[in-house]
């Protein structure tokens, strides 16, 4: 609710942050019950007992993703899935604070014996190929994929971050197909690196967040939509399945 409300006023006045004031607690509690805070402020030249903080809401955790068993299978065979990339229904619509480091110790130790029980049953695979260079161009300009890379961020934060609406979904994702295009046509024409794999993954995921939040017509957990504001008496999955 604290970030909806921040997110709202930012969008509304077109602020980059807000301002958290506890200065009325004094100097003595707020060094005493929030040490390693104070500190790092003052490093950035903020002092927290004489000054408001700026703030914005940040995501810091990923619900959702590739759907697993209980032994992080996917359904894609020799691929597991653990972590923030998967989608194991322990969250639900949203994270509980300690759920995700159980999550990881739990599904984490159950994935390797899925993946030691899988492993003698393996066949031998042949060597796989060279990857074919010949065809396309070393990259002369980095900046056609750190400016993408920042739009899809940006895109992302503004359309379908913390509040959405049915007009941002629709923005985004158009916005999103003509990056998509974009990185494509670039990854078939260049040198692959680092930077342009991870790319091409963002665009994707970004994609798939847009179409899956478009198909909730509904608010449930960390999803809030103001043009449905309500939550249905039955949840309705939105699993998007390859075509």
């Amino acid at each position: 609710i604290v970030a909806r409300a921040i997110d709202s006023e930012l969008k509304k006045h077109g602020l980059d942050y807000v301002l958290l004031d506890i200065t009325h607690r004094g100097a003595d509690f707020i060094r005493q019950h929030f040490p390693t805070i104070y500190q790092r402020l003052l490093n950035v030249g903020i002092d927290m007992t004489q000054e408001p903080i700026p703030v914005v809401p940040a995501a810091h955790y990923t619900c959702g993703g590739v759907l697993t068993d209980i032994e992080a299978r996917t359904d894609v065979p020799g691929l597991w899935a653990v972590g923030e990339v998967a989608c194991t229904g322990l969250h639900g619509a949203n994270r509980l604070a300690s759920n995700s480091l159980l999550e990881g110790l739990v599904f984490g130790r159950d994935c390797a014996q899925s993946i030691l029980n899988w492993l003698p049953g393996l066949p031998r695979l042949g060597k796989a190929p060279l990857w074919d260079s010949t065809h396309v161009n070393d990259p002369q300009e980095q900046v056609l994929i750190s400016h993408n890379w920042d739009e899809i961020r940006r895109t992302m934060w503004d359309y379908v971050g913390i509040v959405r609406s049915d007009t941002r979904l629709k923005q985004a994702s158009r916005r999103l197909k003509l990056i998509q295009q974009e990185v494509n046509d670039y990854y078939c024409h260049h040198t692959l690196n680092a930077d342009l794999i991870e790319l091409r993954n963002l665009a994707l995921v970004a994609e798939l967040i847009v179409i899956s939040a478009r198909r909730r017509k509904e608010s449930r957990g960390l999803h809030y939509n103001k043009d449905h504001p309500k939550m249905r008496k039955v949840a309705r999955p939105t699993l998007l399945k390859p075509r």
